[in-house]
């Protein structure tokens, strides 16, 4: 750098890159990094680097959609601890993070750690939960790496490995891989960067292998950081081209801030200062060729556009690629740049990849997770219920616990095809019901693994932890005394209104006189003086009721009236003949409160069961008071409320969800029932985790 510089390209490692990056600021001195691929190497802290290769934030993102593609939810980092590992691996958490997953443990090492460091490194982890391993190191010591899991038996069945670009720059950078280096990587995923196949590409390798192998054939022994580091040099050509053209000029100044101090070797006070820097750095930025590596423009971050990695699958003697990753379209089975034309598409039935051989040669994905070698059973929290036992409450048995939802957890982890440790823990003090909430938060606080009980899917729950679909359907309901309707001499009144009554009346004597106008001039029967007459219209109207009429109809269009009516006089009948039976032979029972809205409207207090959410429903949702809310522990507590009634101490109704109101009606009598509709639709439901259990955090692994 004591000479005059223009421009710097390099260098390979992120470490130096840094170091650099402070000296090219100082000087205005673009920096064209082709293998420095460390994230916070920003344009922002360093504004005169410029990274000519994609970033390892991509990289990482490209990892957490293959992560959430297989379904996993936990990862183990293996990394080295330098710049370039530690900042690639905080990505990869904050990617996964998205995608509602973790990295569960990160397991770092020293560059040139030895073997048996290593070894012990793989020999922990391997004693954890997670079995996806993502390898983010150097190619020096990066099969050092799969050389002891091998040894360890962690390259078989039940393992997933996931490299990053440094496997694949290896391979590629070898004329030839050992058959041994290639045993040890069988069924491991790994990332490439996405080179498009053009001409130009295709010409520059064949010009390559003409130079280095004297036209016989051979491997072109070059990896994509070639290819980028040969397009940093044509970018490094344009822009000074570029450059000169508008006028730039090639011009040096000292800056005073450079000097030596005393014994000093560095010879700072010979440096000088590239007065073009910022104009040629711009017009780097404005760039945009083709390369061999492919499209060469950088978008406002001063990356390159269009980051692109293939998705590698190692079996055999190489590799077969099974996907591509772009940030424009994530995982496809087609070349990302036949998808720049189409609209983006990132939803979840968009992504695709063709199958994968994992370790130990199997094509079923691995379930990524098993219970760890140290690890302790699960810690399952059970409501220590003080109400309702039948649904799960304290037991002596050696499981501890009883009750329909218990049963309904074993159930369903019998039919796992594997084992599932676990412990119940109660939780509440026996006295009170426990408050559900409080419950679920100390799941999400990872108090307790998992919970399983009558644990309704309410929407604020769901935020901190995952449900599975209901296992019982579930709703709030009302609940209030009804008394049996007293007997009415006028009863045989009652299937009909006063309006219908009043409406049929008039539709009788409408028809006769209907009938009387059509026959009357025709008819002897519809004749004779006015009084007669009168009586004639509605004596036949009201008979028809009874369909004993005596006059005949003579006339087509009376007896086609006559038809009608009694067409309908018939329905009539069977309405109220129904009705009435109806009315004489069930028992009717009458409630003064109809449903929520009434409870709404009114004043009276409203009971709850103690720890449920209908408390908060109530309040915050339909904005009752708090006041009027009164806690009832069990269902002798309903039994005593209801029957002292609002007047007396007690409430006028209960307020509580479906499963609980019908076993308490069960031994009631018919004494009180459910008015009104169901007003809230919700359900008991199990965590999706690994298996079906409520009250999981979000994040742990899952299977379907």
């Amino acid at each position: 750098m004591e000479s005059d510089v223009v421009a710097a390209i390099g260098p390979q490692s992120s470490g130096i890159a840094h170091v650099i990056s402070h000296v090219v600021n100082e000087l205005h001195v673009p920096l064209l990094s082709f293998g420095a691929t460390d994230p916070t190497l920003s344009s922002m802290q360093y504004p005169y680097f410029l990274r000519t290769t994609p970033s390892d934030h991509f990289q990482m993102y490209a990892i957490a959609d293959i992560v959430d593609y297989y379904g996993w939810r936990e990862v183990i980092a293996i990394f080295v601890d330098d710049d370039y590992g530690r900042s690639g691996i905080s990505v990869l958490g904050d990617a996964l993070a998205k995608k509602r997953a973790k990295i569960s443990y990160k397991a770092a090492f020293s560059p040139g750690d030895t073997e048996s460091k290593i070894n012990d490194l793989l020999v922990e982890v391997n004693l954890m939960e997670s079995r996806v391993y993502v390898v983010h190191v150097n190619p020096d010591t990066g099969l050092n790496i799969f050389s002891v899991a091998k040894a360890l038996n962690m390259m078989g069945s039940g393992y997933v490995w996931i490299a990053t670009d440094w496997l694949p720059s290896y391979l590629d950078s070898k004329d030839a891989v050992d058959s041994n280096t290639m045993n040890i990587l069988q069924g491991v995923i790994a990332l490439r960067h996405y080179t498009p196949d053009t001409d130009l590409k295709k010409s520059f390798m064949s010009k390559w292998n003409t130079l280095k192998y004297k036209g016989s054939a051979g491997h072109a022994g070059f990896n994509s950081y070639a290819l980028y580091a040969y397009d940093s040099v044509w970018l490094a050509a344009h822009a000074l081209d570029g450059f000169l053209n508008e006028g730039g000029n090639l011009s040096f100044s000292y800056d005073p801030k450079l000097h030596d101090t005393n014994g000093s070797m560095l010879h700072l006070a010979s440096l000088r200062v590239f007065n073009g820097g910022e104009q040629l750095l711009q017009t780097l930025l404005r760039m945009n060729f083709t390369g061999v590596s492919g499209q060469i423009q950088f978008d406002p971050d001063k990356h390159l556009v269009h980051p692109a990695y293939d998705v590698l699958n190692i079996v055999g003697t190489g590799t077969r690629r099974i996907g591509y990753w772009s940030n424009y379209s994530h995982l496809s089975v087609v070349p990302p740049e036949s998808l720049y034309t189409k609209p983006p598409n990132i939803s979840t039935g968009s992504q695709h990849l063709y199958s994968v051989i994992w370790p130990g040669d199997t094509t079923s994905t691995p379930r990524g997770w098993v219970f760890p070698n140290n690890g302790q059973p699960l810690r399952i929290a059970v409501p220590n219920r003080v109400g309702y036992k039948e649904f799960a409450s304290k037991d002596k048995s050696p499981q501890g616990v009883r009750g329909y939802c218990i049963d309904v957890f074993e159930a369903a982890i019998s039919l796992l095809p594997y084992a599932v440790p676990h412990t119940y823990m109660l939780y509440g003090d026996g006295k009170r019901n426990p408050s559900y909430n409080e419950l679920v938060s100390r799941v999400a606080q990872n108090v307790y693994d998992a919970a399983v009980g009558d644990i309704t899917i309410v929407t604020n729950r769901t935020k901190i932890v995952d449900f599975t679909q209901p296992y019982m359907e579930s709703g709030l309901v009302v609940v209030a005394p009804v008394k049996e309707a007293k007997s009415n001499p006028w009863a045989f009144l009652k299937p009909f209104t006063a309006e219908m009554w009043l409406v049929t009346a008039m539709f009788f004597l409408f028809v006769g006189a209907v009938v009387w106008i059509l026959e009357h001039r025709i008819n002897s029967e519809f004749r004779g003086p006015p009084r007669r007459q009168l009586i004639t219209i509605c004596w036949f109207s009201f008979s028809t009721m009874f369909f004993s009429h005596r006059e005949n109809t003579v006339s087509t269009l009376g007896r086609m009236v006559l038809i009608i009516w009694l067409f309908v006089v018939l329905i009539i009948n069977s309405s109220y003949t129904a009705s009435l039976t109806s009315i004489l032979t069930v028992q009717q029972l009458t409630s003064g409160i109809q449903g929520i809205d009434s409870l709404i409207s009114s004043t009276e207090p409203i009971g709850i069961q103690d720890g449920s959410f209908a408390l908060n429903y109530l309040v915050d949702e339909l904005n009752i008071a708090q006041s009027r809310i009164v806690k009832l522990k069990n269902p002798e507590a309903y039994l005593r409320a209801l029957k002292l009634g609002p007047k007396k101490g007690g409430v006028a109704a209960i307020v509580d969800e479906l499963p609980y109101v019908e076993l308490f009606l069960s031994n009631t009598n018919c004494l009180y029932r459910i008015v009104g509709p169901e007003f809230t639709k919700s359900g008991w439901g199990f965590l999706s985790l690994s298996f079906m259990v409520s009250g999981f955090p979000k994040g742990l692994p899952s299977c379907s």
